[in-house]
């Protein structure tokens, strides 16, 4: 939609994945992701860590239930999505807050420190996919009358026939 803000964020979960139901049926995942800022002290000449910022990830549907098989507490993950105004809140000392909430749009594991394997999941009430057809084998493809590929040399075709 127009005006919203679409933003990436990079980071580890801190808790393994909160997988619910609505009473519809709908899966919605929640995960926090922490972000710590790194810069190089040149004068110390060390790496020093910045405030980390928490941000509340929510998904739906398949990408809920994706997100909570395939992730867990403390994968870094590389998370796009939609930032949703900030929520106020009172911490139990009495302290003012405001958390940072993201619809997610994509996820994925970060590959930067580690691997993955990716397994494509079927859509349910369809076919295994094997194939980009859905299951389905390709098209044959069709040869004309002197045995050449129809698609390669169209001329072959009648006159008022389109070639596709």
């Amino acid at each position: 939609m127009a005006g919203e803000v679409s933003v990436t964020i990079v980071g580890n979960l801190a808790d393994d994945p909160e997988l619910r139901y609505t009473q519809g049926g709908i899966a919605v995942v929640s995960v926090r992701v922490g972000s710590t800022p790194r810069t190089f002290n040149k004068a110390t000449n060390e790496w020093v860590d910045g405030e980390t910022v928490w941000v509340r990830c929510t998904a739906w549907r398949e990408v809920a239930e994706n997100v909570a098989q395939s992730l867990a507490k403390g994968t870094r993950v590389v998370v796009t999505g939609r930032l949703k105004p900030p929520s106020a809140y009172q911490t139990a000392q009495g302290e003012a807050r405001a958390s940072l909430e993201l619809e997610i749009e994509e996820i994925g594991a970060s590959l930067r420190y580690a691997t993955a394997a990716v397994t494509r999941r079927a859509r349910e009430g369809s076919a295994a996919v094997d194939s980009p057809w859905g299951g389905q084998s390709a098209p044959a493809v069709t040869k004309s009358s002197n045995g050449a590929d129809a698609w390669a040399n169209p001329v072959d075709a009648a006159a008022d026939e389109a070639p596709f």
